[in-house]
């Protein structure tokens, strides 16, 4: 085989492995696959510009200070394992977190699940936490519905809560934090929860716009049923059935 014919042979060979190749590619990008097992520390779901959907990981992988998603930078937090979801702009608007482990003197374990107000911090959330201390377990789980103001972001509450951090002066930081909430851009206050308290109250729980308990409707651990209500200085006035004196 002379010059020219090796020539036209290894064009044509290279020729056919890279249609092959592509071929093959192709196919496995446009079939799906069945696996029986993946092991993988963590998975970002995107669309097709690239914003980041859905995130789901392991604790050591969880976005944390310095870390971007979607060209936010995270401030500090601390990393558990779950998934977090995002709007159509990149921004988080809640997740699921979880953990739990072995203590010195007993166990500490919990879970979340949360939706954010957009642009903005939790709003509703579902929450179990179960520790125990010695030969104490304290257990809880309720659906909770927080109030945030109107003008807060995800940016300025980070701004606003390293600004407060810089306060050395108690009363100062107070006040400026208090400034900050009439502008509706600080301050996250439950409003409304439904479940067990650690203290096995089980129930209806209401809360004013200063987060103070102002009304709940129980079953204690004794199986009592309560209707009590307070007034602002947590004062009871009124409850049913009637308090026997």
């Amino acid at each position: 085989m002379n010059t020219k014919k090796e020539l036209l042979f290894l064009r044509a060979f290279a020729f056919s492995l890279t249609a092959a190749m592509l071929l093959i590619t192709t196919f496995a990008f446009k079939n799906k696959s069945t696996f029986d097992t993946i092991d993988v520390k963590r998975i970002n779901i995107i669309e097709d510009d690239g914003t980041v959907k859905m995130l789901i990981t392991n604790a050591e992988n969880f976005p944390s200070k310095g870390d971007e998603v979607n060209g936010i930078i995270y401030h500090k937090r601390t990393k558990r394992a779950g998934l977090l979801f995002y709007t159509e702009d990149g921004k988080e608007c809640g997740g699921l977190i979880y953990d739990g482990k072995k203590t010195e003197k007993g166990h500490s374990a919990g879970l979340s699940l949360t939706f954010d107000q957009y642009d903005g911090d939790q709003v509703m959330q579902l929450i179990t936490t179960d520790q125990k201390v010695g030969n104490n377990r304290y257990k809880s789980g309720r659906l909770v519905f927080n109030d945030l103001g109107d003008n807060q972001t995800q940016e300025t509450s980070t701004r606003i809560g390293e600004e407060l951090n810089g306060i050395k002066d108690l009363n100062k930081r107070r006040e400026k934090r208090e400034e900050y909430r009439k502008k509706g851009m600080l301050g996250s206050v439950t409003r409304i929860a439904l479940g067990q308290t650690p203290g096995k109250q089980n129930g209806l729980f209401l809360y004013d716009d200063k987060g103070k308990t102002r009304a709940k409707f129980i079953i204690d651990k004794d199986n009592s049923i309560k209707l009590i209500a307070y007034d602002e200085m947590g004062k009871v006035i009124s409850t049913w059935p009637e308090i026997k004196k």
